[in-house]
């Protein structure tokens, strides 16, 4: 059950993130680490709107270790930037909201404009991006 949680969890954040070269990055490490299992198991499966995954969710008790521990990485690094955004969203939010309203959320843009009104931006929101981003 718990491996299962792990694998659509990941899932969900690898197909609805939105860091496009960050997913693509992730999504090439585990076609890399799980391409036997992917030709074992799921090279029938059509690619799209998370089939594969499914698939290779169906056969998890037949996956090989390289595999299972590509997708244990990956929920690892989805989690940590999870807690990254919330953090950064609850401590940036007034800036954000005074600032940043009218831009569209993506591709780092809401750092961006927090970065052009830095001298704007309150001590929280500077030490919440710097503890995320490292700037």
């Amino acid at each position: 059950m718990r491996k299962s949680i792990i694998w659509m969890t990941a899932a969900a954040a690898i197909f609805t993130g939105s860091n496009a070269l960050a997913q693509d990055a992730l999504v090439d490490h585990l076609v890399s680490a799980c391409a036997s299992d992917l030709k074992n198991y799921c090279s029938q499966v059509t690619p799209g709107n998370g089939r594969l995954l499914h698939c290779m969710a169906a056969h998890e008790d037949k996956i090989s270790g390289k595999c299972e521990y590509a997708f244990y990485q990956a929920a690892t690094l989805l989690e940590q930037l999870s807690v990254a955004v919330n953090y950064l969203a609850q401590e940036c939010r007034t800036d954000i909201e005074t600032h940043c309203s009218g831009i569209e959320m993506g591709n780092g843009k809401i750092l961006a404009c927090l970065a052009e009104h830095d001298e704007k931006i309150g001590a929280s929101c500077k030490k919440a991006v710097a503890d995320t981003v490292g700037e």
